[in-house]
């Protein structure tokens, strides 16, 4: 739901000027999300929009342009040393370990990588799974998820 939700709220601040997170909620009630402000402020949050000025002096929310300039820096890097405790894979699968809850935040980070050899995550609680085509780059993948383990961007 919440996934469906994120993708009709791109959608909308795409092609409309929503300045407020009330005509965001509303403009989601319209689509049968019935949502509340607390629920609105924490899916901005999630997406990483920001507010953008118009012409007219206003500003809307926006989607950034270079959401991986966001997340970047040491904030990503301490948080990568600070969670993944292990790494290992298996044919073109590589799977990696974290504490407890930090999974989906370590994946997005490598979501916004944009590695060309990752073709996808998959987070849990404590593990991820990253699909790698094709399998010949499985070791330079493992190498570069040690290195960022070891604090190197």
């Amino acid at each position: 739901m919440k996934s469906k939700r994120h993708t009709l709220i791109r959608e909308i601040i795409g092609k409309e000027e929503i300045e407020t997170q009330e005509e965001l909620a509303e403009a989601l009630r319209k689509h049968s999300f019935d949502v509340t402000q607390a629920t609105v402020s924490r899916d901005i949050k999630e997406l990483m929009l920001r507010k953008v000025p118009m012409s007219n002096g206003r500003s809307r929310y926006a989607v950034p342009a270079d959401t991986n300039r966001i997340i970047a820096g040491g904030r990503s890097v301490r948080m990568f040393q600070d969670s993944v405790m292990h790494v290992d894979s298996s044919e073109n699968i590589v799977v990696m370990k974290t504490l407890p809850g930090t999974a989906n935040a370590i994946a997005s980070i490598l979501d916004h990588e944009a590695w060309t050899d990752v073709i996808g995550t998959v987070a849990g609680d404590d593990t991820i799974l990253l699909v790698i085509k094709p399998t010949a780059a499985v070791p330079k993948v493992m190498e570069r998820l040690r290195f960022m383990m070891a604090g190197g961007r």
